[in-house]
Order: structure tokens, then sequence, then C-alpha cells
């Protein structure tokens, strides 16, 4: 006789079910409404994000100004003095060479265009001169006709600048307080919260800011390590400009995708104006290469072990975000997934029963008793 299911037990199993799924939906109630809070608030909350980012970058600095004696308020301003000092010269290595060098760059790119006319007009393609002037004519018909979306694009990228350099000097001004006064941040935090918050939160923030700071040291080490092989190979090819380019390669690592993008594509333009097509496409190959590495071997393996992460996790988390959010996306994905595993770990520990010991064996007990 085949066995046949308990109703009761069937009806326990819906119920739990049906409570779990409950709970659940109130876990992505609250989650939704926390993550819409956190978009209306994006303009104050961005600035401070960057801010922290640069501090975790900063505080070992400022940590050993203090340890010396020097004040707070005087430690924090002079690191961030030099941190701007920092970004203005690297601006200026990259900036100075360029503007030495324009005249070469302008007239090879006018070279090159050139050559490019000559090659399109021969076997296979045999483009004419008329064709290509009926080409320019057509698309300045089309850029006249579309004067209107040009200009609300020029004031949609005009505003993002402005907006971006209003987040930069706010991110300035707060890293120099968070600097000047992290230190009291968690005893305060301490005595605002009441009952066992008081002693869950800070611990929470402590390794929240520990976690933080791997991740920009693991993404610094790996932006040097880009910058390195690439700058390598640019030497190796004699492409002009290779030291403003290494250092545009590690600045540019900080930007998960756009940045690779962009360094990527003006150092093939360089190397396209300056050495030549052939030059140009194994400059392209090489950054291909570095990139395959950085993203499948160096990142995976070096923040896998700085934040206690699966290098599949972090590829998975970065590939969600940036269908998520875009660059921003891209860029916080890590530091947030590995906030995520602090949190569920700490609440691992605060959830996980104390190991029992093992209590004594009554007969072992009764028969060593005698002998005492």
């Amino acid at each position: 006789m085949p066995d046949m299911l308990s109703s009761g037990r069937a009806r326990a199993a819906l119920a739990s079910s049906a409570r779990v799924s409950v709970e659940l939906l109130l876990v992505s109630v609250t989650v939704a409404a926390a993550l819409w809070g956190l978009a209306r608030m994006w303009s104050v909350v961005w600035p401070v994000i960057i801010a922290l980012f640069l501090t975790t970058l900063t505080w070992p600095l400022t940590r050993a100004l203090r340890r010396r004696g020097w004040p707070s308020a005087l430690a924090a301003l002079l690191v961030t003095l030099l941190f701007l000092l920092a970004i203005l010269g690297i601006v200026a290595l990259i900036a100075v060479p360029v503007a030495s060098q324009s005249g070469e760059l302008t007239d090879g790119v006018v070279e090159g265009i050139q050559k490019l006319r000559e090659w399109a007009a021969g076997p296979p393609l045999n483009i004419g001169d008329d064709q290509i002037t009926a080409a320019l004519d057509s698309a300045a018909a089309r850029v006249q006709g579309s004067v209107g979306s040009l200009v609300n694009t020029v004031a949609t990228g005009v505003a993002t600048t402005l907006n971006g350099l209003v987040t930069a000097v706010l991110a300035v001004f707060l890293m120099f307080f968070f600097l000047k006064d992290g230190p009291r941040f968690l005893p305060w935090l301490t005595r605002q919260l009441p009952g066992r918050l008081a002693h869950d939160v800070p611990v929470l923030a402590e390794r929240a800011w520990d976690t933080l700071g791997a991740f920009m040291r693991s993404q610094a080490l790996v932006g040097m390590l880009d910058a390195v092989f690439i700058g390598l190979g640019l030497w190796i090819l004699d492409v002009p400009l290779v030291l403003p380019l290494t250092v545009l390669t590690f600045v540019s690592a900080f930007v998960p995708i756009v940045g690779a993008v962009f360094a990527g594509f003006v150092a093939c333009l360089i190397a396209l104006v300056s050495n030549g097509p052939t030059d140009a496409l194994i400059v392209l190959g090489i950054i291909l290469v570095v990139q395959q590495l950085e993203g499948n071997v160096f990142q995976p393996m070096i923040q896998s072990r700085g934040l206690g992460l699966h290098g599949a996790v972090i590829l998975l988390a970065v590939t969600l975000g940036g269908s998520l959010a875009g660059i921003v996306g891209s860029l916080l994905a890590v530091p947030v997934t590995a906030l995520i595993a602090v949190i569920w770990n700490y609440l691992r520990e605060q959830l996980t029963d104390p190991p029992q010991e093992a209590e004594p064996d009554k007969s072992q007990a009764g028969v060593a008793a005698p002998g005492v």
C-alpha cells in the first residue's frame, strides 16, 4: 500500500511557508523604503561616501601625526592640504607633458586622418573624396537639425560638471572633519544609543571602517599593477607621454569599467598618432590582456584576501551593481557587498549558541572516586 501524505504536516508546512513569505515581504518592503529614502538624499549621501573613501586613504598619515603629538585639527589640515597638492600634482603631471607635445600630437592627428582617407580611397573600400564630402555635408545637416537637442545636452553636461565640482568640494571638507573628529565618533555614538545598540552599532561601525580601508588599499594595489604593466608596454613601444599615461591608468583604476576604457582609449589614440596603426593595435592588445588579468585574476584575488570575499562573489557583485546603477553601482558594488558580509557575520555571531561544555561522565567519576 503506498504511503499517504499527512494532511496535518502539509497544513503545518503551508502555514510555515506563508509565515516566512510574509516576513520576507516585510523585510523587502523595509529595504525598498530604505533605498528609496537613500535615493532621495543622494545629493548628501554621495559626498559622504566619497569623503569616507578619501579618509581611508589619508587616515594612516593622520594617525601617525597624531601619535607624534600633533593636535587633531592641525594634523587633519596638513593631511588635507597634502592631499590637494597631490591631486594638483597628478593633474600637472598629466597636463604639462600633454601641453608641451600638443603641437606634435595635433600634427600626428592630422597626418593620421590623411592616411585614413588615403586608405579608404584604395581597395577594397574605394571611397572617393566626393563621397567623403557628401557624408560630411550630411553629418553637418543633421547637426544643424538637432541644435536644440545639442543645447540641452550641453546644458546637462554643464550642470553635471557643476554638481561634480560641488560634490568634490563638499567631500574634501567632510574628509577634513572626518580626519579631525573621527576617533570621537564611536564614543559619541555609544552615548547616544540605548541598550544593546550602544554596543552592537559601534562594533559594526568599527568593522565596516576596517573593511572599507581594506577595499581602498586593494583597489590602489590593483591600479598600481595596471599602471606598471601598461606603462611598461608603452615604454617598450616608445610611445610618447608614458609617465602621464601611467598616472592616468592608476587614477582611472578607482573608477571601474569607464576608467579603464577612458585610459585605454587615450593610450591607443596617442600610440596611433605618434607610432602608427601597428603599435596602436599592439597597445590595444596589451591593454586588453592587462584588463582581463585585472578583472579575472588580480582584482578577485587581492580583494578576496583583503575583504574576505570569494572572487566569484566580487565578479557577480560588480556585474549586478553595474546593471542596476551604472558607474556608481560598479564603484560601490564591492564595498557594499563587503559591508553586507560584515553585518551578516556579526548577526551570525550574535545568533549562534555558545558551545556547551561536555558534562563529566558519572560512571567514570564513580570509578575514580575510591582511588582519591
